[in-house]
C-alpha cells in the first residue's frame, strides 16, 4: 500500500530551514554539496560524492516517493537532503534515513531541525519512527543518540547489503533545544 503524498512528500518549514519534496531540477545543486567526500567518509557507500554513484542515489530518492530536500532561508541555498521509506501501516512505523548535510553546516543545529520537522512529521500518523545507520558511521551514530533514538538492533551485512544499526524513536522530539 502507498502511503498518502501528503505524508512522505509534505512541505515543512522550521525556523531556519525548509523542506520540500525532491524534483529533477534539484539534481545539479544536490550533487553541489554531495560531492564533498567528506561528508561519505564514514558512510556504507563512502563513493557516493562521485557524479555516478551519487546518481544512482538521486534516482532512488526520486523513485521512493519521499525524498526531501532542504532549502536554508536564509540564503536559498540547497543544503540538505533525507526521505521516508519503509512506509508500514500495519506496524505504524516510518523509516527516515539517507540523510546527508552540507559540511559547513555541521555542528549548526540544521541536522537536528531537520530531523525534528521529519519526525514531528511522521508521529501525526505513526507511532514509531525508525532510522538505519551504518555501523562504522560514528557520526550518525552520535547525532541519532543526541536526537533521542534509542538503539534497537543491529542486521548484518546481506546481500547487497552493509551491516547496519537500527534506531527507534516512539514519541515526537522537542522543538526547543
Amino acid at each position: 500500500m502507498n502511503a498518502p503524498a501528503d505524508f512522505l512528500q509534505p512541505t515543512l518549514r522550521g525556523p531556519r530551514i525548509t523542506l520540500r519534496p525532491m524534483t529533477d531540477a534539484d539534481f545539479e545543486p544536490l550533487f553541489a554539496v554531495a560531492s564533498d567526500p567528506l561528508l561519505w567518509e564514514q558512510h556504507p557507500e563512502p563513493t557516493r560524492y562521485q557524479r555516478p554513484v551519487f546518481e544512482r542515489y538521486f534516482q532512488s530518492g526520486m523513485e521512493s516517493k519521499g525524498c526531501l530536500v532542504g532549502i536554508l532561508d536564509e540564503t536559498g541555498d540547497m543544503v540538505t537532503c533525507s526521505r521516508f521509506y519503509n512506509w508500514n501501516p500495519d506496524d505504524r512505523s516510518v523509516c527516515i534515513g539517507f540523510t546527508f548535510v552540507a559540511r559547513r553546516l555541521w555542528g549548526t543545529g540544521i541536522n537536528r531541525e531537520m530531523k525534528v520537522l521529519m519526525v514531528n512529521h511522521a508521529f501525526q500518523r505513526v507511532s514509531r519512527v525508525l532510522f538505519e545507520v551504518g555501523v562504522n558511521n560514528l557520526r550518525s551514530r552520535t547525532a541519532m543518540e543526541r536526537i533521542g533514538g534509542v538503539l534497537s538492533h543491529e542486521i548484518p551485512a546481506g546481500p547487497g547489503a552493509k551491516p547496519h544499526v537500527v534506531y527507534v524513536m516512539t514519541s515526537p522530539m522537542p522543538t526547543d533545544r
